[in-house]
């Protein structure tokens, strides 16, 4: 009796079976390799059009900030203009202002009216002055 110590299959069927795995684990990879193309194609596809909106943000800031710098100057030349204006012409509007003044009499109030009369000065002594009676000074005695 004779022990096979291999398993069935060896031999030439043997090899055709690995070859035909390995054409099948070849065409699995090119698939995936081929899907993996496309994948990396999309993303550099996605990267071209950010960086595209990138580059236009960034003439965008680019022309706002020249637009900050030129309003920044037109402010400064116009505040300047307004000091020097205010410097030469601020004594002649103040000597203007005081020839031209108007003049309002002091405020007085009428009081034609019963709830504008004037009241009576107010009492504010204590209470036993007030009615002529001596503060007690002995708890026990009474009045």
């Amino acid at each position: 009796m004779a022990l096979n110590l291999l398993p069935k299959g060896t031999g030439r069927r043997r090899a055709i079976e690995k070859v035909a795995e390995l054409r099948r684990d070849l065409s699995l990879a090119l698939s995936q390799m081929h899907a993996a193309g496309d994948e990396i194609a999309l993303l550099q596809q996605d990267l071209a059009e950010a960086r595209g909106m990138q580059a236009e943000a960034e003439e965008i800031v680019v022309q706002q900030q020249a637009t900050v710098d030129e309003l920044t100057t037109e402010r400064d030349y116009w505040r300047d203009e307004a000091l020097a204006l205010k410097a030469r012409f601020g004594p002649h509007l103040a000597a203007e202002a005081n020839a031209n003044r108007i003049d309002v009499p002091p405020m007085i109030r009428p009081i034609d009216g019963p709830e504008d009369q004037a009241t009576g000065p107010i009492d504010v002594r204590p209470l036993w002055d007030a009615h002529g009676i001596q503060p007690v000074t002995d708890p026990g005695q009474v009045s």
